[in-house]
């Protein structure tokens, strides 16, 4: 039964717990956690599945006896890999509908789901039609000598005796932005200049903006200032003319290069790998490429994608377009650990399923305090991103475009 508990972890934390199996996440909530003096703008993120239609079950899905049909007759037209994708997909079913049952219950976060877009987007206020492409510049002759702006502020705070502010001071510093580790190592937001538009950058944060071949300058000097928990988002192959529009794909060998070993912290890392529905990428991944980075797959996440009305953003078992991706959880031994050292961390949850409305095409739910306690090695974690397009306070993030939604268009002041 909902309380008012929930309902008030949740407007604090952005994460309520549906079930012991289930949590809905409002994305907007969990990375405003990772600012001092902005906040993202919940417009700019939720751009997306806003309908307002009234929920009607026996209208928005169709009967069992008409989804047994349906799926009989589908049956007979797929192929092999096709119709193992369909037996992943009729075991995780019973999983995501339990959830999606969950959140139609619990009436109170309905309600704030529907409220979470907050402010209208004004094209009128903000620059929605251009920013940077980074992928573009990087791979320009001159992108070894594009630079940004740091400015590093000091705000008004009371002197000793508690009376007046003392003055802020400012203090701007110039780097390479291509090839290069940015550096925030303070408390504080920091904002950036970088080709006469502004960036956020969170506090206590890192980036390395480049292209694959460059990240083995990530790998630390030593093993005991490696990363205990990595996610990954790689570019996939993918069919969708629109999807390649949106960002470039890589094929699937590319990811066999890289480092996850090397970048390992010395007591090992918790590796957390999204991928999509695609059965021969799901095959590729555990037959080849946690294989060949050392990897022991131990747990799936699912993530449940609806709309402001709590609706799914698309019939679960449409075959090329279900409302779910999966997270791969796996486990990368270190030099010190064995399976007696990762014994002794908490076992990852299997089947947990993350609900939320989607951002921008692509764009991931921030898992990272959900995966944290899982996570083998010394606290707080060393935490990195590799292929990401934002950056999150106490973490690494590398990629061809890690500042694409750190754009001062996404955020408001506090």
């Amino acid at each position: 039964m909902e309380t008012s508990d929930q309902l008030s972890t949740f407007l604090e934390t952005g994460i309520y717990r549906l079930d012991s199996d289930a949590v809905f996440m409002d994305s907007v909530r969990v990375l405003n956690r990772s600012y001092t003096r902005f906040r993202v703008f919940p417009s700019a993120y939720y751009s997306r599945f806003f309908e307002t239609k009234r929920i009607d079950q026996e209208t928005t899905s169709l009967s069992d006896s008409r989804k047994r049909k349906r799926r009989q007759r589908n049956l007979l037209l797929l192929n092999e890999r096709e119709q193992a994708a369909d037996r992943r997909h009729q075991e995780s079913r019973p999983l995501l509908l339990r959830a999606h049952e969950s959140l139609l219950r619990a009436a109170g976060l309905l309600m704030a789901i529907r409220s979470l877009r907050g402010e209208f987007f004004s094209s009128t206020k903000r620059d929605v039609d251009f920013e940077h492409s980074f992928i573009e510049l990087g791979r320009e002759w001159q992108a070894p000598l594009y630079e940004i702006i740091l400015n590093y502020s000091q705000h008004e705070k009371p002197n000793d005796d508690g009376g007046s502010l003392i003055n802020p001071c400012h203090e701007q510093i110039v780097v390479p932005v291509f090839n290069n580790l940015v550096v925030n190592e303070t408390g504080d937001d920091m904002e950036a200049e970088f080709l006469n538009r502004q960036y956020i950058i969170p506090r206590e944060s890192y980036f390395y903006m480049s292209d694959l071949q460059q990240i083995h300058n990530l790998i630390p000097a030593s093993p005991v200032q490696g990363f205990n928990l990595i996610v990954i988002d790689p570019p996939w192959e993918n069919g969708s003319a629109r999807q390649k529009v949106k960002y470039p794909t890589l094929p699937n060998r590319y990811f066999l290069s890289l480092p996850i070993k090397k970048l390992t912290h010395q007591e090992g890392a918790l590796v957390a790998l999204w991928v999509t529905n695609r059965e021969k990428l799901r095959s590729f991944v555990e037959k080849e490429l946690f294989p060949a980075w050392g990897v022991s797959t131990v747990a799936t996440f699912y993530w449940l994608k609806v709309k402001a009305d709590g609706s799914l953003i698309s019939d679960l078992d449409l075959f090329h377009h279900r409302p779910y991706e999966c997270l791969l959880l796996g486990y990368c031994r270190g030099q010190i650990a064995d399976s007696k050292h990762l014994a002794g961390f908490k076992p990852v949850k299997d089947n947990l399923v993350i609900v939320s409305v989607p951002g921008d095409y692509s764009r991931k739910p921030p898992l990272g305090e959900l995966l944290l306690e899982y996570v083998p090695g010394p606290k707080p974690a060393r935490c990195i991103e590799l292929f990401a397009r934002e950056i999150m306070a106490g973490w690494t993030s590398w990629g061809n475009e890690p500042l694409r939604f750190q754009d001062s268009r996404y955020f408001l002041t506090k």
